[in-house]
């Protein structure tokens, strides 16, 4: 069997949309995350100078968004060449900066308007029942997983929450190990770093999801 790193970049999107192979997921940031780091960099300079914290906010986002919904976007991307992936990670990265800066704009103009709630998207996004619709072991997952999503999005509050959410997901949803999400660039974390963050967010998440 190919290692990893001799895959494709088509059959290597594949194995980490429909598994969660943890060295699958390492190879994939260690090969595409200097593509979304650059896009967004890119993307973020159309709107202003970025902060340095922004950016890694930004690309922790955009990592976000490959892993909601069991790896939604991955699971539909369609390549029309071998190197099609490069492209559609920069338009997801731009994407997601665009989308930043459009909200912090639209509360800037008008704080107080109705936003729709994370839980609320999934809730009418169909491709999440069509994920889910044929087990209930799969149904129950994902009513779990929305329910931790809500809760780290009110315990997990200020600077640090999407850096956390990440590091909770790729932890528990993608199956990469402590040491291994330590690697990834934007975090600048140690092992021991990411094990404190994890233990602390179980620990939150239990309380807040026991009747």
């Amino acid at each position: 069997m190919a290692s990893d790193s001799s895959l494709s970049a088509v059959d290597l999107v594949r194995k980490c949309a429909d598994s969660n192979d943890a060295q699958a997921w390492q190879e994939l940031v260690r090969r595409f995350h200097p593509v979304i780091a650059a896009a967004v960099l890119r993307t973020a300079r159309r709107w202003c100078e970025p902060p340095q914290q922004l950016l890694d906010d930004l690309i922790q986002d955009t990592y976000l968004k490959l892993c909601n919904d069991h790896c939604r976007l991955l699971r539909s991307f369609q390549p029309e060449h071998s190197n099609s992936i490069y492209g559609f990670l920069r338009v997801m990265a731009a994407n997601v900066v665009h989308d930043h800066f459009k909200a912090q704009r639209a509360g800037k103009r008008g704080a107080g308007q109705k936003t729709e709630s994370m839980s609320e998207r999934a809730k009418s996004d169909p491709g999440t029942a069509a994920t889910a619709a044929g087990s209930s072991d799969a149904i129950e997952r994902q009513i779990r997983l929305r329910q931790i999503d809500e809760v780290l999005a009110r315990v997990a509050a200020g600077p640090e929450q999407k850096r956390n959410r990440m590091i909770f997901f790729l932890y528990y949803r993608q199956g990469l190990t402590a040491s291994e999400i330590a690697t990834l660039p934007a975090l600048d974390l140690t092992t021991k770093g990411v094990e404190s963050i994890l233990a602390r967010l179980t620990c939150m998440i239990r309380s807040h999801m026991l009747p």
